[in-house]
């Protein structure tokens, strides 16, 4: 028998996360608004709970890597008028709008935990659970390739014409921002591997997942974007979230991907 009980996951979800809210609060430097941090605690809450310190490693890794990213070059970005909204403080609609695929793919992964687990249950627990590093090694691909191409991109493209544009052009692509979006993507998918919510198999799967949605992301941008007014930039990091999940859950079924 174990000297103390184990404790709820839940329990230490909470507590983890009101400390680390309360660090935050005072901090003077902030990366999020006072309401992007209430949501990234409800975020951080149910990751905890649902997949415990693995999946939690995998978002705490996107947020921070991700806001720091954002701030490469700002000054030239935000002279350019092509630097993030808020100086790159983010807000619940960056939140969600990044995470909540992820967040499907956690409660899914929960729910199927429940219960017996025979070897159907087994395999949709190590799908969704690939889906869910695919998510964000999708979105941190995407955020990388966004800012080191419109900091350091020497040529940028439009994804359709393959024509010059200006860095900051919806749909514009260069080779710069490519290269760090593909190494970006390969950081989370590793990490994923290393904590054991993918095999070896999953590596290659999210790194392919993320490159097909960040450019099926860009061709979103360039094609329909300004046609919508409800297509917001968040409204289409939930869909570039959701294609490198979806791609990378169809990829995996087909290769039989198993933990």
């Amino acid at each position: 028998m174990p000297i103390l009980p184990a404790l709820n996951p839940w329990w230490i979800a909470i507590g983890l996360n009101s400390l680390l809210w309360a660090i935050a609060f005072i901090l003077p430097k902030k990366l999020l608004t006072p309401a992007g941090y209430l949501n990234a605690w409800l975020l951080g809450v149910l990751v905890w709970g649902c997949l415990q310190w693995q999946g939690y490693s995998v978002v705490m890794v996107y947020f921070l890597v991700g806001s720091a990213v954002t701030r490469i070059g700002r000054a030239e970005k935000e002279a350019a008028g092509i630097a993030e909204k808020r100086s790159g403080v983010r807000g619940p609609e960056n939140v969600w709008g990044s995470a909540l695929t992820a967040t499907l793919c956690t409660l899914g992964v929960w729910l199927l935990t429940h219960g017996s687990v025979d070897s159907d249950k087994a395999l949709w627990i190590a799908l969704l659970s690939l889906g869910y590093v695919a998510s964000f090694s999708t979105k941190l691909s995407d955020t990388c390739a966004s800012e080191v191409g419109k900091a350091y991109g020497k040529q940028t493209f439009l994804i359709t014409t393959l024509q010059p544009v200006a860095a900051g052009t919806e749909g514009a692509v260069s080779l710069e921002g490519t290269v760090a979006g593909a190494l970006a993507s390969a950081v989370i998918a590793l990490l994923g591997w290393l904590v054991g919510l993918i095999s070896p198999v999953g590596i290659g799967i999210c790194i392919v997942a993320a490159f097909l949605a960040t450019n099926l992301e860009s061709l979103i941008g360039a094609t329909l974007q300004e046609r919508f007014d409800w297509l917001t930039n968040e409204v289409v990091n939930v869909v570039n979230t959701l294609l490198g999940a979806g791609i990378a859950v169809g990829l995996g079924w087909m290769a039989g991907q198993v933990l």
